[in-house]
């Protein structure tokens, strides 16, 4: 009998992170001189932090 590996077992939730404005923190990918770059940025100031958790 085959069985669920230990990963797909664990629930995955979806973290949601706040801008101090009340606006929702989205992660973006920009490729910069060959390097792929992670951006958090809130949607309702535009803000840009390298990190969601920059924003507190």
């Amino acid at each position: 009998m085959a069985q669920a590996s230990k990963n797909s077992r664990t629930s995955s939730a979806t973290q949601k992170f706040m801008c101090s404005c009340g606006g929702e923190v989205k992660m973006k990918m920009l490729f910069e001189n060959g390097k792929v770059k992670n951006q958090a940025e809130c949607e309702k100031c535009k803000r840009v932090e390298r990190r969601p958790s920059d924003f507190k």
